[in-house]
């Protein structure tokens, strides 16, 4: 059974987890009002990028004049884009975009499809890393300070491939923000750009006058959805991993306090045995004396 000591040592190890804990949940609480006001700035201009962009190119026959547009006659290769955290402590954050990475790239190699992968963040490298897929490229640090720098960056590559025929199509898995208590993994695809009709659009007719022409826009614009599609994702994500470790390091404060409050109550029952043992031990001395 373990001694008095012991107990009040691992009450005291408990309680300075606590300090820990609470500390990042702090922490967590701080960036998180920032990533999010960031990303409630940004997101009526991404949506209304993607709106524009989707109507622009309903009506734009599947010619190859426009490269991003046109799906290839024969998906052979399929790159995918993984956003995790750099780090842990978030819950069960990190494994769920990573399952749902894993899931897509087995349904590919079923299909018999060859894929590639592009870790964006340390979580996610060293998970596949020992796996057998594939890794083109590693990148980490994204989600510190997202900017539309690394989001450029990285949709070139991805456009490049794209246009190179190295990747037939590409995707990209994120964490999209729903609440404080849940964050979706979200897969999307990036490229080619598939228009998509939103409910109660299909009767709606928008006639537009463009000045350069229609293809020249386009093809200008084109990339930059790209671009606003990856930063989108790069904020949602941010805000995410900030939401899911302020929810675990309230929870992990809130199981040490329990664990206080258990270990307390073992040490004064332990205390009580103890106290309850040496009166016994005096009690009886004292009746041994007497009869004598």
């Amino acid at each position: 059974m373990a001694t008095l000591r012991d107990i009040k040592r691992k009450i005291d190890a408990v309680k300075k987890t606590a300090q820990i804990t609470r500390a990042m949940n702090m922490v967590a609480a701080a960036k998180l009002r920032g990533a999010q006001a960031n990303m409630e700035k940004f997101h009526p201009y991404a949506d209304k990028f993607r709106e524009v962009i989707f109507r622009l190119a309903a009506g734009v026959e599947q010619d190859g004049t426009f490269d991003l547009l046109t799906p290839r006659e024969e998906v052979r290769k399929v790159e995918l884009v993984l956003l995790t955290a750099d780090r842990g402590l978030c819950g069960s954050f990190n494994n769920n975009l990573i399952m749902l990475a894993e899931r897509f790239l087995e349904e590919r190699v079923t299909e018999g499809k060859e894929v590639s992968l592009i870790t964006a963040g340390r979580k996610g490298h060293e998970y596949f890393r020992k796996r057998k897929y594939p890794i083109r490229k590693r990148l980490t640090g994204l989600l510190n300070k997202p900017n539309y720098d690394d989001a450029y960056t990285l949709g070139r590559e991805l456009i490049e491939l794209f246009q190179a025929g190295e990747a037939d199509e590409v995707y990209l898995i994120y964490a999209r923000f729903v609440t404080m208590l849940r964050q979706v993994p979200t897969l999307i695809r990036l490229l080619p750009v598939v228009p998509e009709k939103e409910s109660g659009e299909e009767e709606k007719q928008f006639e537009y006058l463009f000045e350069p022409s229609h293809e020249v826009l386009l093809n200008d614009i084109l990339p930059n959805y790209v671009y606003v599609q990856i930063l989108e994702s790069f904020y949602q994500t941010a805000v995410s991993e900030h939401a899911a470790r302020m929810t675990a390091m309230d929870n992990a404060t809130n199981n040490c306090n329990e664990m206080v409050r258990d270990l307390t109550l073992v040490y004064n029952k332990a205390r009580q045995a103890s106290i309850t043992k040496e009166l016994m031990d005096i009690v009886g001395g004292a009746e041994a004396l007497r009869k004598k």
